[in-house]
């Protein structure tokens, strides 16, 4: 079996179609139907940023129903359903600010705030998994990180949110919040006093992402821990317990997106690959064609649509 796993797609349902057809998949009338001995994976982050939300979200779904493809949640579809909800205390589950109305206007502009259409796409995300462990790998969007699974398991069905799950969330359970968004959002640490970076988008961050991946990065200095340039050489002073002893206890593949890589596309390390490569900015949409009989993680196993 080789699994095609896609990463952040963001609306942009022409470079969609076209890596599909590069990697051999061919349209029946009702989805893209995948080569003989194929399964594609959609790693999550199919909204926001793009101008092709909706045609997106028809590719990605049809191929689900048409099971052609499996899926898992993003933080943008999480973010999506937390716009929605509202908490015991009111307000909503993700803030109305104005950087976060910004982050989802595309999809808002599509689909119309509280509309009918909205509801339906919202529902559409809540059936996404968080996470998929089959029997050769596993895949998640921005973290792998069991000690957030096992909260979770008890309260969700086949890792997908449960009415129990959505309730915990609306009463702002932090065990809860903080699992889902290691898993989705990634591990993050507050950048050093002084320091502050600008993500890709123009917005200013005081904490940056970890790179979980790296064998002991509790350790490491905190300039090769982080994702952001220009940082001293100081070691991370107040993790906690949980992160402390975070590591990878899995000898299966894990792939992920969520990072906005730039550059030629290789496998993080020997376990984890990333298949996100900023095509909400300017960069490739990027596969990985994992082969379960040859399993050894290869930067020649990536693909990317290199539209003009």
């Amino acid at each position: 079996m080789i699994y095609d796993i896609i990463g952040d797609i963001h609306g942009q349902a022409d470079k969609l179609k076209g890596l599909l057809i590069q990697l051999g998949y061919r349209h029946d009338g009702t989805s893209f139907i995948a080569p003989k001995n194929h399964q594609a994976i959609f790693i999550g982050d199919f909204i926001d940023r793009g101008h092709q939300q909706l045609s997106a979200l028809a590719i990605i779904f049809d191929m689900l129903d048409n099971h052609q493809a499996l899926a898992v949640m993003g933080n943008h579809e999480y973010n999506a359903i937390g716009h929605t909800l509202l908490c015991d205390d009111g307000k909503h589950l993700r803030p109305h600010t104005q950087k976060n109305l910004f982050t989802h206007k595309a999809f808002l502009d599509e689909v119309g705030d509280g509309t009918a259409l909205h509801q339906y796409w919202i529902e559409r995300f809540c059936e996404l998994p968080l996470w998929l462990e089959l029997n050769d790998c596993i895949c998640v969007h921005a973290c792998y990180d069991k000690n957030s699974m096992d909260t979770l398991k008890p309260i969700l069905t086949n890792q997908r949110l449960t009415k129990d799950a959505i309730r915990l969330l609306t009463e702002k359970d932090p065990k809860v919040q903080h699992a889902i968004e290691c898993l989705l959002k990634g591990i993050e640490y507050p950048l050093p006093h002084g320091h502050a970076m600008r993500d890709k988008t123009g917005i200013i961050r005081n904490k940056a992402r970890v790179k979980w991946w790296m064998k002991n990065w509790q350790n490491l200095p905190i300039n090769q821990t982080l994702l952001a340039d220009g940082l001293p050489s100081k070691l991370p002073t107040d993790l906690t317990k949980e992160l402390l002893t975070h590591h990878i206890d899995t000898k299966k593949p894990i792939f992920i997106g969520h990072y906005w890589l730039d550059g030629t596309p290789t496998p993080l390390s020997r376990q984890v690959v990333c298949v996100d490569y900023s095509v909400g900015k300017d960069g490739h949409l990027t596969a990985y064609q994992f082969d379960t009989d040859n399993p050894q993680l290869n930067q020649k196993n990536f693909a990317q649509y290199l539209s003009s």
